[in-house]
């Protein structure tokens, strides 16, 4: 069992936890996912490592209450604990040697494109990030992206918080001013990250992309994480989840992502179902 020792909400949908895992963060670094299962009845599903405190050993995990675990992870609360938690699984993103670097994220995709930022900033490198969001209602982790940055750049689809655009927008922005970027660390929407490998293929700026493919057992048994790079086929669970997106199939990575879109709708559903103490005999 792994106790929960801080819980924090970030905006309506999504929250903070920091979890006591001592041996996953003595060797936890940025890149990295955890497995987790609520219960024993629960399913298992992956979330980034956002953080990690190697002398207080906790993991750091950011989730949106998106389906029925997020929902049963949101009922526990400081002092609870989770059935399962492992890792770090995953192969940690290459950082070393970079000296100028954009890491974009949108919306949920900055819990995991904040480490990255943190990671290359401790390490001397000079970060410009780029956030997005589609209000600002629901910006998140803003000291901590601020902090780990040379130059945050916040943008709304609507320009609620005064700055209207898309991160490919700002990213475009910057590379035309002459930011000299030798690396593109991309992290959010699948749809997004395809944009933002548009455009730093025309510039030849060498992008990481981070994958969040369907995922059962985190050891690349199940074949569920399968995505097409440069022809061959990847798991994201073992072989990433970062990849160059310039040879990722996003068309077809998307298509995937929406397999069991129905099936989640309906597990939350009857979830909701039963917090409101309804009957449900589907």
């Amino acid at each position: 069992m792994f106790t929960i020792v801080e819980k924090r909400r970030l905006n309506d949908s999504m929250t903070l936890m920091a979890v006591e895992a001592p041996y996953i963060a003595k060797k936890a670094k940025a890149g990295q996912f955890i497995i987790l299962r609520v219960n024993e009845f629960g399913e298992r599903i992956p979330l980034t490592i956002a953080d990690y405190d190697r002398e207080k050993g906790t993991i750091t995990i950011i989730y949106q209450k998106v389906g029925k675990t997020t929902m049963l992870l949101d009922e526990l609360n400081e002092g609870d604990a989770i059935l399962d938690f492992i890792g770090p699984l995953g192969k940690a993103t290459e950082l070393e040697g970079y000296k100028k670097v954009a890491v974009i994220g949108g919306g949920a995709g900055c819990a995991i494109a904040y480490p990255q930022a943190k990671a290359l900033h401790s390490m001397g490198a000079k970060v410009d990030m780029i956030a997005g969001f589609r209000n600002k209602d629901i910006i998140i982790l803003e000291d901590e992206m601020n902090a780990a940055s040379d130059n945050l750049i916040l943008t709304t689809d609507d320009g609620s918080n005064g700055n209207k655009g898309f991160v490919t927008d700002a990213l475009r922005e910057q590379i035309e001013n002459g930011a000299g970027y030798d690396l593109v660390i991309a992290i959010g929407p699948l749809v997004m990250m395809r944009a933002v490998c548009n455009l730093t293929k025309e510039y030849n700026i060498k992008t990481i992309v981070s994958m969040n493919p369907i995922m059962i057992d985190g050891t690349g048994m199940c074949g569920g994480c399968r995505v097409t790079v440069g022809g061959e086929t990847k798991f994201a669970c073992v072989d990433g989840p970062d990849f160059d997106g310039h040879q990722v199939d996003f068309d077809e990575a998307i298509k995937r992502s929406k397999t069991y879109n129905e099936f989640e709708k309906e597990a939350t559903r009857k979830h909701k179902c039963n917090l409101m103490g309804g009957i449900d005999n589907a």
